[in-house]
């Protein structure tokens, strides 16, 4: 592994991941204080500080050993999980919904933004690698989290938003997938099968969405 390439590119990706992530997840905690749930406010966590959210296994070491041990290949890692009590939530079935895809969305804008800066950049002639690069990143980072976090099983949030949805006995049994859900994920994601069946497409259609709505700004830079 070259040290200096490593180097290179956590300076490229570590402002976007610590955005991503901290936005992600004040994201869950306003909208779930919208609602109802004053759980993560109380403790601190709708905030824009990423130490807040920073888990020091899954947010540092876990990417760095992965990143080290495939070369880049491969990468995950989480942040600490907003605290929601779904029970205090006004309609708790309906508004956990809502909280649920605060955070994929707050991501989906975050990428939007991210392209916004990239063509800015290039129309104001600024070449400059390092934060063209970041940019992109930025983009990616955040489609990637966008996509992988709307997977329909708890607890992911596509999971809890597919529990919002179903009837309720239904719901009832995806729910108690929960507890072993991360185990279930991760084994998908090592047989590649939710890289390879909703990674890749989804993040082409999240792509094209993007470039669909920034192709106004794409011609206006030109």
């Amino acid at each position: 592994m070259d040290i200096a390439n490593l180097i290179q590119t956590v300076a490229i990706y570590a402002l976007p991941v610590l955005y991503a992530i901290t936005v992600h997840e004040a994201a869950h905690g306003y909208v779930a204080r919208h609602f109802g749930d004053n759980t993560a406010w109380v403790q601190g966590r709708v905030t824009l500080n990423p130490i807040k959210h920073i888990d020091p296994l899954g947010t540092i070491v876990m990417p760095l050993v992965l990143y080290l041990a495939t070369s880049g290949a491969f990468l995950f890692g989480y942040a600490k999980p907003v605290p929601v009590e779904f029970g205090n939530l006004r309609n708790p079935k309906r508004d956990m919904v809502w909280v649920a895809l605060a955070g994929p969305g707050a991501n989906l804008l975050q990428a939007l933004l991210w392209g916004i800066l990239l063509y800015l950049l290039r129309g104001a002639d600024i070449t400059e690698p390092f934060f063209i690069r970041m940019c992109q990143a930025g983009v990616l980072v955040n489609v990637v989290m966008f996509v992988f976090n709307l997977f329909p099983l708890p607890p992911l949030d596509g999971g809890r938003i597919l529990v919002g949805l179903l009837p309720y006995k239904q719901a009832v049994l995806v729910s108690r997938i929960e507890p072993w859900g991360f185990f279930v994920v991760m084994a998908l994601v090592l047989a590649g099968v939710i890289s390879n069946l909703w990674m890749r497409p989804l993040m082409a259609l999240t792509y094209t969405f993007l470039e669909t709505v920034l192709m106004p700004l794409a011609m206006l830079v030109r």
